[in-house]
């Protein structure tokens, strides 16, 4: 069918949570949703009612309000950003989260209360409190930081990969002030860092009182479910396995598989990410009836952090999800740039982050030529190797074969790469990346003299990079402890169980399953992540029926939240007879 399979793509690329629930509805469009908050706001029994809109970072509020006053025309509304300190304030007060760096700053400890003037806070509320109006609206980021009681609270929550979106077409700013034209990767940073940290811990706050949710991803066809709605499928999803929204993007070394494989666009130049399971930064899709309903995936680690995680990891870890599958493709793209990541100390001190970006590379495919670069070759001297690094910068040359440990790769190896070993991916491969969350924080060392898709330099962090690399993990560090460090530890009646990784100094245990019959999973207090990494489908069912048979296709990451505790896999459709094999990953509870 395509020169990477012989078979048609089954990769679903919008997978739903189905809420079982038939009495509960989400309203389509703004006639729907405004018929529903009139029946609602009719339902008060006051003469003046207070209704509070909050908004997370990068919502079209504008068109929000101009939406709803067109169904309310009689109704006053306040924007909470009124009240808001200047723009030179803000950019004065997280100078130092959002710092002179192109791509990093330091991970902020403020509130979404700190961008707010008490005087400017107490004249709005004066201005709400003698409206004569009966129906009035505040509207806005931190709306309910001004009015914290209301007689309704709408949420208007947003895709971080929607976000990333209007970003790049110069559509939003930055919390509290006004660079819609600012380069979009400088946006990002300060999202990162400062708004999605601030909107995230107040956002917390509220979900237990919002009365309605938004999904305004989509401009211009918003969707609507109440409190009660969205809590039916969060407690849904944390008792059965999930799928998150994946997102792909192309890259300068991007590749042509995914296309085939995950069936996308023909016309995009490239793809070489996809973020398949990846909650901070994916949606979950929650099904009402037809209708699909978009809301971030890590709305479900807040909800029910012990329930998804288990309680080992939630004490660990809080409400962050710390495992992350994603695709690097560069079959028939170009090599990756090269790369360390800091050390957990240093991630700590310089930028604020708990832990750091342990990771992996599964190869899902490889041609016959791909390779890795790995490690440190033996003799190399660390002052020469950053100079050549430093003057790679004007002369547009640098010998990583001089430097750098170069393997051949085949489809199935498990490169290991605990942080501060220098690495990247070379061309003709498709890299399961299996890591720790926190995955802006890469240190690109040579990006091979090549620009970004932007026509800009890709920021290159030698300075980080020398503090970070390991100068002792050279070619016997790598062979012994690095590459393919497959212990076979059970078998049974058709199936096979090996340890695959990851390393020592990383958190994350790795599973390969091999089978053509059915497996036994125990999540044991751990949230479990896995891909099925050979066969064309699988499907995954509760021993005690106590959730849906489940169907994965080739290629898909899907979780299983530790409230599960056990399931099994067997070969499915078109796999049955057939040998298939998943890859599974989750935290390390106990020695």
């Amino acid at each position: 069918m395509n020169q990477f399979s012989d078979n048609k793509s089954n990769y679903d690329k919008y997978p739903v949570v189905n809420v079982p629930n038939k009495s509960l509805t989400c309203f389509k469009g703004w006639q729907e949703i405004t018929e529903e908050l009139d029946c609602k706001i009719k339902s008060i029994n006051k003469l003046k009612k207070i209704i509070v809109i909050e908004c997370y970072q990068g919502v079209y509020k504008e068109e929000i309000k101009q939406s709803i006053n067109n169904a309310f025309p009689e109704a006053v509304f306040f924007d909470s950003e009124e009240a808001m300190i200047s723009e030179k304030q803000i950019n004065e007060k997280f100078r130092d989260e959002i710092t002179d760096d192109e791509i990093f700053g330091h991970l902020t400890t403020y509130s979404l209360e700190d961008f707010f003037s008490r005087g400017k806070v107490a004249n709005l509320k004066k201005r709400i409190n003698k409206s004569t109006a009966e129906l009035i609206f505040i509207y806005g980021t931190g709306a309910a930081y001004i009015q914290d009681e209301s007689d309704l609270l709408i949420y208007i929550d947003m895709a971080r990969w929607e976000i990333q979106m209007r970003f790049r077409r110069n559509e939003i700013n930055n919390l509290g002030v006004s660079n819609l034209n600012e380069r979009p990767s400088i946006q990002y940073k300060r999202a990162f860092f400062v708004d999605w940290r601030v909107c995230d811990k107040f956002k917390k706050k509220l979900m237990r009182k919002w009365d309605y949710i938004f999904d305004t991803n989509t401009s211009g066809h918003p969707k609507m479910i109440s409190g009660k709605s969205f809590w039916a499928g969060m407690e849904q999803a944390i008792k059965q396995p999930i799928r998150v929204v994946p997102f792909f993007d192309p890259g300068p070394w991007g590749g042509q598989w995914m296309k085939e494989i995950c069936d996308l666009d023909k016309d995009v130049i490239n793809y070489a990410w996809c973020f398949d399971c990846v909650p901070e930064e994916n949606s979950l899709l929650l099904g009402f009836g037809d209708t699909k309903f978009e809301t971030p995936s890590i709305n479900l680690v807040f909800a029910f952090p012990s329930e998804l995680l288990g309680n080992p990891v939630h004490a660990r870890f809080g409400d962050e999800f710390p495992i992350r599958f994603d695709f690097l493709d560069t079959m028939n793209g170009g090599n990756l740039s090269l790369q360390v990541h800091p050390l957990t100390e240093y991630i700590q001190e310089k930028f604020g982050i708990p832990y750091t970006q342990d990771e992996s590379y599964y190869m899902l495919d490889a041609n016959d030529d791909a390779v890795v670069f790995l490690g440190l070759k033996d003799g190399v001297v660390s002052d020469e190797m950053i100079s050549d690094l430093i003057k790679s910068q004007n002369s547009g040359k640098f010998d990583v074969e001089k430097y750098v440990g170069k393997y051949k790769v085949k489809k199935h190896d498990h490169v290991l790469i605990p942080a501060g070993t220098v690495h990247c991916s070379g061309a003709n491969s498709m890299v399961l990346e299996i890591s720790a969350t926190p995955y802006i924080f890469t240190f690109k060392l040579w990006d091979w003299n090549r620009l970004g898709l932007d026509g800009r330099p890709r920021p290159i962090n030698i300075e980080h990079g020398k503090n970070a690399i390991q100068w002792e993990r050279t070619e016997s560090y790598v062979k012994n402890q690095l590459i393919n460090q497959v212990v076979k530890i059970g078998e049974g009646d058709g199936w096979i169980e090996e340890k695959t990784g990851l390393h020592e100094r990383e958190f994350i245990e790795t599973r390969r399953h091999s089978f053509s019959k059915s497996v036994l999973h125990k999540t044991n207090g751990s949230v479990n992540v896995l891909n099925l990494v050979e066969g064309r489908e699988i499907i995954i069912e509760s021993p005690s029926d106590s959730f849906d048979p489940f169907v994965i296709h080739y290629a898909e990451t899907f979780i299983i939240p530790e409230y599960v505790k056990e399931y099994t896999i067997r070969p499915f459709g078109e796999s049955i007879g057939k040998e298939c094999a998943t890859i599974k990953a989750y935290i390390r509870t106990h020695a």
